[in-house]
């Protein structure tokens, strides 16, 4: 079992989720989160001011799947996440972490079956 965590552009989170169905990918998590990697922020004008703003604005998807399950879900991500042909500065990271347990709250499931 592994714990996919990708973040990704706003703007492709609905080809990302699109992708993820096609490779039966039902289950994440989506939480908004701020960061910069490369791009370093950006300057913005506000009010006549200039400001340089060093968070930009992210979505992290967590996506717990057994191993058959690990290459078709990033796979899946890079394919609605990348810009272009070829992507761009800014399209996000994925990180694979190892899972050494879950448990389904519901039925107390646990493991592979849990997910």
């Amino acid at each position: 079992m592994k714990l996919i965590i990708a973040i990704i552009q706003p703007s492709k989170l609905e080809e990302v989720k699109a992708a993820l169905t096609e490779v039966e990918v039902f289950r994440l998590t989506v939480l908004d989160c701020q960061g910069f990697g490369r791009q370093k922020g950006q300057t913005e004008l506000y009010r006549g001011h200039e400001y340089k703003v060093n968070l930009l604005r992210k979505v992290q998807l967590q996506i717990a799947v057994n191993d058959d399950f690990v290459q078709p879900t990033i796979d899946a991500i890079i394919k609605g996440g990348r810009t272009g042909e070829k992507g761009e500065i800014g399209d996000g990271k994925i990180f694979v972490v190892p899972m050494d347990d879950c448990v389904r709250i519901r039925t107390g499931e646990r493991g592979k079956e849990a997910i």
